[in-house]
């Protein structure tokens, strides 16, 4: 049994609802894993679509580091960018779960907070994180601002907010 010091107990119309807090190794870990895979493929599938070799994405993720001589690194810049991509989804994940040990709410609601995450992090690493990596600029495009939104939400956000809920294992007590 979880020590009351790790749960917080919230009324409803349905009575007491005790939720533990959610465990770090779920959120971060494999909330973190899933959110990196499923970005990751959203890029793919992206950079397939436009007629570019997938390899492509992920050598542009490595630019951010190395800057336009990724694209000549072969597979071994695609491995580091993959590297960098699952770092980054990993501080994600541990990012909602430290706010989530802060507001509650982010892993009580996870469909709507999970995708509000999402979204915050697509805006953040697009205007405050990008312009300060050597990643090559892009003109930009709608089509790819909406998928980067959409797909943060969606991709990103809501899956590390599902991870944290579930186990967070809320337990119903009567009144």
């Amino acid at each position: 049994m979880t020590p009351p010091s790790q749960q917080t107990t919230v009324r409803t119309s349905q009575g007491l609802t005790s939720f533990e807090r959610p465990r770090a190794i779920d959120t971060i870990v494999y909330g973190g894993l899933v959110a990196g895979l499923l970005d990751v493929l959203d890029g793919v599938v992206i950079f397939v679509a436009q007629g570019r070799d997938p390899i492509t994405w992920l050598q542009y993720i490595a630019s951010g580091a190395l800057g336009p001589e990724a694209f000549s690194g072969g597979y071994g810049t695609a491995a580091l960018g993959t590297a960098f991509h699952f770092l980054i989804a990993f501080v994600t994940a541990a990012v909602f779960y430290e706010a989530s040990r802060l507001l509650p709410v982010l892993y009580k609601r996870p469909a709507v907070w999970g995708p509000v995450f999402g979204v915050a992090v697509y805006f953040f690493m697009t205007y405050a994180v990008l312009p300060f990596t050597a990643i090559p600029t892009r003109p930009f495009s709608l089509a790819l601002l909406l998928n980067g939104v959409l797909g943060h939400a969606l991709l990103v956000g809501l899956p590390i907010a599902l991870f944290a809920s579930n186990s967070a294992h809320p337990r119903r007590k009567a009144i």
